[in-house]
């Protein structure tokens, strides 16, 4: 079956101040359905932390409370009506401390309310991640929202040495469950909703995890660190076409040796988990499980460093020994080794063809999902009022047999053109929108990263039209 997608992050769907697993989200559902798609990708869910960006985040396993509905909070009567006021929030961008102050108040009082704790308690068991998140939360609470290398040594050392009595902030640690139980609860109803509409949803996963994590805190062993948490190397990519300096991110980097020993569990856990949460895991940077960029972490930027190999067939056969269901969807972009293929196609992972990137290259077009942008690109109309002569005349020669008057329609139904089992276009390329509209530009911090989000769905619901025209034109549906 030949399929067709849209990439939208949760958070850019037009909710009140953000996107949310409210009505916003199953009406994009709807509209997905009646338009043919039957893909839709989103960033990862994880809660937000350095910058506001989802490949920072707090854990690789537990949700952002920021996408509760709290509709859903009045419907159970753990809120009233009146409760939630109308806030004056921007339309088309996420402030993101406005709409966590806004919501925080809000939860609180829906958890004085709550009152199946068994329930809570059953699905504690079930997460074996879960207490030890609650944890980090809380202690960062008391910490005044430090890092945990700058906590109080009881709070900093405590997987080790347990030296607080947890009882004192039980009822902190309930609350922090509170929110993964109704982020759970909504998010696999919404999952569920879309896959009964024939709706599969793929899922981001960075390969790297925040240094202040949940992952990192409890898990110190899988990562090369300093006595005192400090990284002793930071992952990152040399200069490429993103980035004259490279992009230094600052995870930390695996300590694969450890890792191998302890049988991969580290990665099972965490690549069988996200395999459950979405049916089809995008992982981002693939690469390096085949070889890493490894900087020394005094380093300012990512110019310094050395590529080092990654045991990835190892750890995939012993992911697929256990997890056989697993389908995974490789980010193999950049310039990358021959030997990063080989390791994709071993394992029969899809990569990535950009439009933007490839689009006088050749393809084997049946080894890779087709794109016309990612989220770290320019919008595909910012991109082509940026391009040359030289190069629009060629494109456009590229593209003269598609009929659409406007350049992003013919790009879009190129891209659908192909023999790709699945062609993916970004919200913001689906709508024509100008290179303002840009979600994140990598290697920057902050504002408007991570911002953009639609303000209606007027304009969407035409260009699914169109679309939907495409799809049945190209046999996608």
């Amino acid at each position: 079956m030949r399929q067709a997608g849209i990439l939208c992050p949760i958070s850019s769907l037009p909710g009140k101040g953000v996107g949310d697993f409210g009505s916003c989200a199953y009406t994009f559902v709807d509209k997905l359905k009646n338009a043919n798609v039957s893909v839709w990708q989103i960033l990862p869910l994880n809660p937000l932390s350095y910058g506001n960006s989802p490949y920072q985040p707090y854990s690789s396993y537990a949700g952002d409370e920021l996408y509760l509905d709290l509709e859903a909070f009045i419907k159970e009567g753990l809120l009233n009506k009146d409760e939630v006021k109308e806030e004056v929030f921007s339309l088309n961008k996420v402030d993101y401390t406005q709409v966590r102050t806004y919501k925080e108040s809000l939860y609180r009082k829906a958890f004085e309310r709550f009152t199946d704790f068994e329930a809570l308690r059953r699905f504690e068991k079930e997460q074996e991640w879960l207490y030890g998140y609650a944890l980090f939360r809380v202690f960062k609470l008391k910490n005044e929202g430090k890092e945990w290398r700058e906590w109080e040594d009881h709070y900093k050392l405590y997987p080790k040495e347990k030296g607080i009595d947890v009882e004192e902030v039980k009822d902190e640690v309930l609350y922090q469950e509170f929110l993964q139980y109704y982020f759970n609860k909504q998010w696999y109803a919404l999952k569920e909703y879309a896959n009964k509409n024939g709706i599969e949803i793929i899922g981001d996963m960075p390969i790297y995890v925040g240094l202040d994590s949940a992952d990192v805190w409890l898990n110190q062993e899988n990562f090369l660190l300093e006595e005192d948490g400090t990284p002793s190397f930071v992952a990152g990519v040399p200069p490429d076409y993103f980035s004259k300096t490279g992009q230094r991110w600052g995870n930390p980097i695996y300590n694969w040796d450890y890792m191998e020993q302890d049988g991969f569990t580290f990665w099972l856990n965490r690549i069988s988990y996200a395999c459950k949460l979405y049916d089809i895991v995008r992982i981002d940077h693939f690469r390096g499980f085949d070889t890493y960029w490894k900087i020394p972490e005094e380093e300012e930027t990512a110019v310094v460093g050395e590529w080092v190999e990654a045991p990835g067939y190892k750890l995939f056969d012993t992911l697929f020994s256990e997890y056989p269901d697993c389908r995974i969807l490789a980010e193999d972009l950049g310039e990358l080794r021959g030997e990063v293929y080989e390791l994709r196609d071993h394992y029969t992972f899809p990569g990535m063809f950009v439009y933007m990137f490839h689009h006088h290259d050749k393809f084997d077009f049946d080894k890779v999902v087709v794109y016309t942008g990612t989220h770290d690109n320019d919008t595909i109309m910012g991109w082509h009022d940026e391009l040359t002569e030289e190069d629009l005349t060629l494109i456009n020669e590229q593209l003269r047999k598609y009929r659409e008057r406007k350049f992003y329609r013919k790009a879009i139904h190129y891209c659908m053109d192909q023999t790709s089992k699945m062609v993916i276009i970004p919200i913001w390329d689906l709508l024509g929108l100008p290179g303002e509209c840009r979600f994140n530009v990598p290697g920057t911090i902050g504002s408007p990263n991570w911002e953009w989000k639609l303000d209606h769905y007027k304009d969407v619901t035409k260009e699914l039209r169109f679309l939907k025209k495409i799809i049945e034109k190209t046999n996608r549906a």
